[in-house]
């Protein structure tokens, strides 16, 4: 995630509070109301809802998920060195992925936009990059994550280093590699929904940050997505019903804790994904309140679209030069496409 962490504020945020989860600068239009996915076979914990939770059984089988591969990709964006937004470093990223998934027989499409940044002269070309499989499908669910990388390494303890180049390998470019993996497995997977991998762009377009007094804004990218997916929703023929997006859960050790907008917004797709990842024995999700963050999620809930933040609060390497693919876990990617790769199977 690119922007501070908004740490709960004990009792008056407690899980189940009823506080709004916009971005406090978000223009929230009228939303549309999604009807999200069913379940059968819910496990025992969580708690279910009026819409199930997640569970395993015999006909559902998890894609195999080939964590070295991850890494292999993981590796192969770090080599390019920074990609930041309409940078050349960014150009070879885009040109990497949509080759890779377009030869897996994804439909790629790139949502081309301009947008300006307060630190910036001139407004910046950004490119959100929408990989759909069974694009033929109405009903759709979308995996998501950012694959810009953040201009200055902001948490780094001596202001001198901020400007040295970093390759934020496990803030947004785990995600970018996770679904290059996954993409292997999606022809196949058996799931009554289209599935869409959005690549948000500008998420980490960010110059001048409130630690040094600046007003630059998060979430570019998403904030451009949800927009476009409400004036459009007349002509389009398709709907998203549910979304996940990854966000530094791939380190090794991650614990994913529930994120408090997340259970405000989507509490029964919580229960799902959550319920999903206790039957098939995933320990690193954690359903215990966590912190509350600002992030690409936030948009997605704000046009209708329920959303829940797969997300390691307490990565300790976050914003820093140490952020290097040696702190990503293929195991821990794994265990995430165990999850994810069953609650797609399992969704009706």
């Amino acid at each position: 995630m690119s922007q501070v962490f908004r740490w709960a504020l004990g009792a008056a945020l407690a899980v189940g509070a009823g506080a709004g989860c916009w971005s406090a600068n978000s223009t929230a239009p009228e939303q549309q109301k999604a009807e999200l996915p069913t379940m059968d076979n819910p496990a025992d914990e969580p708690k279910k809802t009026e819409f199930g939770t997640g569970g395993a059984d015999d006909k559902v089988v998890a894609a195999k998920f080939d964590g070295d591969r991850s890494i292999k990709y993981l590796k192969q964006l770090c080599d390019i060195g920074p990609r930041i937004s309409a940078t050349e470093g960014m150009k070879k990223q885009q040109e990497l992925i949509e080759a890779h998934f377009k030869k897996l027989g994804a439909t790629v499409t790139r949502q081309e936009f301009k947008a300006k940044q307060k630190s910036r002269k001139e407004q910046t070309d950004f490119v959100n990059l929408i990989v759909s499989w069974h694009p033929d499908k109405a009903k759709r669910v979308l995996l998501c994550t950012h694959y810009d990388t953040r201009p200055i390494a902001d948490q780094e303890a001596n202001p001198k280093n901020w400007n040295k180049p970093f390759v934020s390998a496990n803030d947004g470019t785990s995600g970018v590699a996770f679904l290059m993996e996954l993409g292997h497995h999606m022809k196949d997977l058996k799931c009554e929904y289209g599935v869409d991998f959005i690549l948000f762009d500008g998420e980490e377009f960010v110059f001048e940050t409130d630690r040094i007094g600046g007003g630059d804004r998060y979430f570019i990218g998403s904030e451009h997505f949800a927009d476009d997916y409400m004036k459009t929703k007349d002509k389009r023929k398709h709907k998203y019903e549910a979304g996940v997006l990854f966000d530094l859960f791939a380190a090794k050790g991650a614990e994913l804790r529930v994120e408090i907008h997340s259970f405000e917004a989507a509490k029964p797709l919580v229960d799902q994904i959550w319920g999903v990842a206790k039957a098939v024995g995933a320990k690193s999700f954690i359903y215990e309140k966590g912190h509350e963050v600002q992030d690409d999620h936030l948009a997605l809930n704000r046009v209708g679209i329920p959303t829940v933040d797969v997300i390691d609060f307490d990565y300790p390497h976050w914003h820093k030069l140490s952020d290097t693919a040696d702190k990503v876990s293929g195991d821990q990617m794994a265990e995430v496409s165990k999850v994810i790769s069953t609650w797609l199977q399992k969704i009706k």
